[in-house]
């Protein structure tokens, strides 16, 4: 079904760094979200006044909030698809994350006027009318909203759109307070006891939870969370592909919405090589990044020394040191400078949010480990952190 949707709706769909594309697969979503969710409203708001209901009634007035988040989230991706202008040189495709926030700041809202209706329930409760053609047709709705979960989730991975797979965790969490209703309506049969109103302040709380976490995952964004491991593996993986090129430290990648994202890194060629032809490697490397992954990238080109055997002895052993304090040190930017009297080693040290040292801990042990050297050798360490996910996140 998905796919059938995607190719009568979206034309080109593979093209999937073409904004316009971007766009329709947008608006197939939120489309799709604004019918089946005023159905689902319908039916729900129906069945809870007949059965005087208030978890049901809650659960429709919770896909009524959905329905209204799709409508703010369809104008969010016609704003973001705006071109560049001069008091947007990057474009407007952080509306996106924008509109999303909004989304989640209306879910908090309906969540707690929903659960203030749920505890006024709990002192003046009312009789629910039970029947099993009304839990046969609620249990029914519960289907739609777990193909409405699956359809964003296809969609916003494939697009790397952060809104669908916040839409995909809401119909997810729907699934979870329509089962709720569901199972106090069943409950009621046998007792009076007013699980209803107990299963709307539940179902209250879930939907405020769930808003807690898109807020929290929208405003990490704006703030500035790193690109994704599997992005950066993959920038990584180009530059490397050109044999030319040692290594690739000092990534760095800027996120202006979904297909707006500029970035730097610098990539590592040996000293001794043309420039020009270098020159054309990192080129070449750039063109096939942005080929790739849409990523506007600009390398620098960082020539190290490999033919001086002194050098690569001293490169080796920190690269030693290194992995014997904390396997994910890494090391660049290594250069030395024999003075008459003494030694410098000069580099970079790339330290890992996780790591147990601090920057005085870890220039001490490097100091210590270069001791016992007969000519008198220091340490000229930069640290700095990485600004991209440089481990695969757990599952």
């Amino acid at each position: 079904m998905t796919d059938l949707l995607v190719k009568l709706f979206v034309p080109r769909s593979h093209d999937l760094q073409d904004p316009k594309v971007h766009l329709a697969y947008g608006s197939l979503s939120s489309w799709i979200g604004i019918a089946c969710n005023i159905l689902l409203f319908l039916i729900k708001v129906t069945i809870g006044w007949m059965i005087h209901s208030i978890s049901i009634i809650t659960d429709a007035f919770n896909n009524l909030s959905d329905c209204m988040s799709c409508l703010i989230t369809l104008f969010g991706y016609r704003l973001a698809a705006k071109p560049a202008d001069r008091e947007h040189p990057f474009g407007h495709g952080r509306m996106e994350y924008i509109v999303s926030f909004v989304v989640a700041v209306m879910i908090l809202l309906f969540g707690i006027e929903l659960a203030k209706s749920s505890v006024s329930a709990l002192f003046k409760p009312s009789t629910i009318a039970f029947s099993w053609v009304t839990f046969l047709i609620l249990a029914s709705t519960i289907l739609v909203k777990l193909w409405m979960a699956h359809f964003n989730k296809v969609l916003g991975k494939r697009i790397n759109n952060l809104a669908m797979i916040a839409t995909a965790q809401d119909s997810r969490n729907d699934v979870i307070t329509t089962s709720i209703a569901l199972l106090s309506l069943f409950v009621s049969r046998f007792s009076k006891a007013p699980f209803d109103a107990i299963a709307g302040l539940v179902v209250s709380v879930w939907i405020l939870y769930g808003g807690i976490q898109i807020a929290r995952q929208i405003i990490n964004q704006l703030l500035g969370a790193p690109a994704s491991y599997e992005l950066t593996k993959q920038i990584r993986g180009i530059i490397l592909s050109h044999e030319e090129v040692l290594g690739v430290h000092d990534m760095i990648i800027h996120d202006y919405g979904p297909g707006k994202m500029f970035g730097s890194a610098h990539a590592e060629v040996d000293a001794r090589m043309d420039i020009l032809v270098a020159h054309e490697v990192i080129d070449d490397a750039e063109k096939e990044i942005y080929e790739q992954t849409h990523v506007s990238m600009t390398l620098h080109m960082d020539p190290i020394d490999l033919q001086d055997p002194r050098v690569n002895q001293y490169r080796t052993r920190m690269i030693a040191v290194l992995k014997s304090i904390d396997p994910q040190l890494t090391l660049h930017d290594f250069r030395v400078v024999f003075a008459v009297s003494h030694i410098n080693l000069v580099f970079d040290v790339l330290i890992p949010f996780e790591c147990a040292y601090s920057q005085d801990e870890l220039q001490a042990k490097i100091d210590e480990s270069l001791a016992d050297e007969q000519v008198k050798t220091y340490a000229v360490v930069t640290f700095d952190h990485a600004f991209v996910e440089r481990k695969e996140p757990k599952e």
